[in-house]
């Protein structure tokens, strides 16, 4: 018998006019892959388009435009996902990995498409989460000090890779947020009694639509926070130079729609929503939507004056207290980090159900004191794939180029990306000769022999699962 196990790696990935890569291909090994690289190079280029498949967003921007190439229309990222196969029985024959390619192409205008396989585009969100991720970086501090919208984006990020609806669901949440916003500034600006008659039904509509939708989006987000408590506080402690009970880290979860709490916290737990289909009882809803209706008529006339929703999950936040005092306001500089490296590992735990998600080291070696190099180290060598980027193999404590580990020269494979694109350059310029001199004065049909032909990342993707002996392209 055929299991699947948890084994699953990222074996290519293909990059097309994404940031600083125009086109390049790179191949991974199944355990660690290190991209060793001056600054600016692209390395963490290269790593962001692995996060970005995995959850639509990206540690490191809020908008998905600024992932394109500067020139260019769109970018495209294509993963190839192999699955080993483990053989129970020893009558049945070996397989050879399964491999799933994964695109996601990203416009200028309109919606992320994907697709899977080379099969029909599709939106994003149906493959949203099929890969998971968990990204170390120099930002992460930011989630503990800085402002709600990076713990958000934290708890979003979480969620994504976690329920298979929710990516959906905070788009349309996102995209009901805009049209009830338009029609408040229409209000604000209106001075013609009548026409605001005219506007104050469609008003009522998009905040009932709006109110249904952050009530699904909030019961969400309040089982993330729920989730990641337990582990955070646990591997806090273990992180911590005082690792007593006494020492306590902990994560509360601040919903702007404080009703959806109201009604939840006086439940019994058997009747709190739960994953897959979240679904609130009946009677729990109705409060729900009545007691936050009321809410949004009390601040009507500041929303229009203002022309934008004064509440709504756009304002959650997500408390991170050290021995129950806001750690943002009263750790240290060590302690932040210290926080911060375990809301990760937390996270890599919650995300480790099934199988485990590959692990980002985004240049944190640089930013850390030895001792937590040493500690992330060693949790990094004890989970599945692993990737790493460095400016220098020093910045690494004790790393081997051996069987398990690949190390990738970026700025090779930037020389060798350049190389190809002036070689497509040439051979585009050389098909239009051939093309005006055969126009000018052959007679007959000739056949280009394909002579110095570009071939791009598309087909080398594509033809991903058909390579057997896929070598380092860094190298």
């Amino acid at each position: 018998m055929l299991m699947p196990t948890d084994s699953s790696h990222v074996s290519r990935l293909a990059l097309d006019h994404f940031r600083s890569w125009e086109s390049v291909v790179l191949d991974f090994a199944p355990r660690v892959n290190v991209l060793v690289g001056r600054n600016g190079i692209g390395k963490t280029n290269i790593v962001e388009a692995l996060e970005f498949v995995a959850a639509g967003s990206s540690h490191r921007t809020n908008s998905s435009r600024t992932l394109i190439a500067r020139g260019a229309t769109h970018a495209t990222v294509r993963v190839n996902l192999e699955e080993n196969l483990e053989i129970t029985s020893t009558s049945e024959p070996p397989t050879s990995p399964r491999t799933t390619t994964l695109e996601a192409t990203i416009p200028t205008r309109g919606a992320i498409r994907s697709r899977v396989n080379a099969g029909p585009s599709r939106y994003f969100r149906d493959i949203a989460g099929m890969l998971k991720a968990v990204v170390f970086s120099p930002r992460d501090q930011l989630t503990v000090q800085g402002d709600p919208a990076a713990r958000r984006a934290f708890i979003d990020q979480t969620a994504t890779m976690l329920f298979a609806d929710y990516y959906d669901l905070h788009q349309r949440f996102q995209q009901i947020g805009r049209q009830r916003a338009a029609v408040l500034k229409q209000l604000g600006k209106v001075d013609d009694p009548q026409m605001a008659q005219l506007l104050y039904p469609q008003l009522e509509t998009w905040t009932s639509e709006f109110i249904n939708a952050s009530i699904a989006l909030t019961v969400r987000r309040r089982e993330v926070v729920r989730r990641l408590s337990g582990p955070f506080s646990r591997i806090a402690r273990q992180l911590s130079d005082d690792p007593s009970p006494s020492a306590s880290a902990a994560l509360d979860y601040q919903p702007s729609f404080a009703e959806v709490e109201d009604v939840l916290g006086g439940a019994n737990e058997a009747e709190w929503p739960a994953a897959p289909d979240f679904e609130v009882s009946a009677d729990n809803l109705e409060k729900m939507r009545q007691s936050i209706a009321q809410h949004f008529q009390r601040l009507l006339a500041g929303e229009q004056a203002r022309g934008i929703s004064l509440i709504g999950p756009q304002r959650d936040d997500m408390s991170v207290t050290l021995d129950g005092e806001p750690a943002r306001d009263y750790a240290s500089n060590g302690e932040m980090w210290t926080l911060a490296l375990a809301l990760r590992m937390a996270q890599f735990e919650c995300l480790s159900t099934s199988s485990k998600p590959i692990l980002i080291l985004d240049d944190v070696f640089a930013q850390l004191d030895e001792e937590r190099r040493l500690r992330i180290l060693r949790f990094a060598r004890e989970q599945g794939q692993v990737f790493i980027t460095v400016a220098a193999r020093s910045d690494i404590p004790e790393l081997h180029d051996d069987s398990t580990t690949r190390i990738i020269d970026v700025e090779k494979l930037a020389q060798k990306s350049q190389l190809d694109e002036q070689l497509a350059a040439m051979a585009a310029q050389l098909s239009q000769q051939r093309a005006a001199q055969s126009d000018g004065g052959q007679t007959g049909k000739t056949e280009d022999t394909g002579d110095g032909e570009a071939r791009g990342s598309e087909a080398r993707a594509d033809e991903a699962h058909e390579d057997d002996e896929a070598g380092d392209t860094g190298e």
